[in-house]
């Protein structure tokens, strides 16, 4: 298993660092788009399409409305992503209360949309957008900072959880998953927006606020991964494919980008650092 998911990574991390750092905005916005459009093929089986026509048409669907969205306004779609991840937390909180609401088939269908959407017009907003953070205005390192994050928070989260993870995060939900992980994953985020700021010859008010966005956005992307989790455990499936050998699928990759990605889009936007941008 280990040399399988070695092999794996080695062939797809040009393919990721080349889509996302090499290519034109709108080139960017195909890649990722493709992405998101497998992202929701595994999800369509998450929510309990199981034919493979039905997969494929709901990917499909998926590829249409993100085309519809390409001159929507970004910030717009955000906010409504922000508002979705606080029901999220309700439903992580609650589950396996209140699952008969959202269990149904069109409404899972319709919950991945909501995950899957948003993270792609964040994405691109920080793609295209006017970006200004200490002496830093390349897009391509902010990008590279929110993937950062969230794997620097999950990293922090592992170490902290074998050493101090006792109580438990959500065992209805994630059994492995601890309070000292979540703990733990948010002191190396501050830890490392504290360094990315002093690179960046961020003053000490920009400092602040990066480390407190930079918060925000770990504390949500553990929730994404537990939306997952949830909606796996309620279907009875481990990976939500195996697309990706060794790895699972897309989705297992990206559970906590899609929640971590429109939060802290939205976030520097607010604080100014991000301006809409033009394709």
């Amino acid at each position: 298993m280990l040399k399988t998911r070695i092999i794996t990574a080695l062939i797809l991390a040009p393919i990721a660092i080349g889509g996302i750092f090499f290519l034109p905005p709108l080139g960017f916005a195909l890649f990722t788009g493709a992405i998101i459009t497998l992202g929701a093929w595994e999800w369509a089986n998450m929510s309990g399409i199981e034919s493979p026509a039905g997969r494929v048409g709901y990917a499909l669907a998926t590829a249409i409305i993100l085309y519809g969205l390409l001159n929507v306004p970004f910030v717009a779609v955000l906010w409504l992503s922000l508002l979705w991840w606080g029901v999220c937390f309700l439903l992580v909180r609650g589950y396996p209360a209140g699952s008969e609401k959202w269990g149904s088939l069109p409404a899972r269908a319709v919950m991945g949309l909501f995950v899957l959407v948003p993270a792609w017009v964040g994405l691109n907003h920080l793609r295209t957008g006017g970006f200004q953070f200490g002496d830093s205005t390349n897009n391509l390192l902010l990008i590279l900072y929110v993937f950062c994050v969230v794997w620097v928070a999950d990293i922090g989260a592992y170490f902290a959880g074998r050493a101090f993870g006792k109580a438990k995060l959500a065992p209805r939900v994630s059994p492995g998953k601890s309070w000292a992980g979540v703990w733990g994953g948010l002191m190396a985020v501050g830890v490392f927006a504290l360094v990315v700021s002093w690179l960046a010859s961020a003053g000490t008010v920009q400092t602040s606020l990066l480390i407190v966005a930079s918060l925000a956005t770990g504390l949500v992307s553990v929730l994404g991964d537990l939306l997952e989790s949830m909606l796996k455990r309620h279907r009875g499936i481990k990976d939500s494919s195996q697309l990706l050998p060794g790895h699972g699928g897309i989705m297992d990759r990206i559970d906590s980008l899609t929640a971590a990605i429109p939060v802290f889009a939205l976030i520097i936007t607010q604080l100014g650092w991000l301006t809409t941008g033009h394709w």
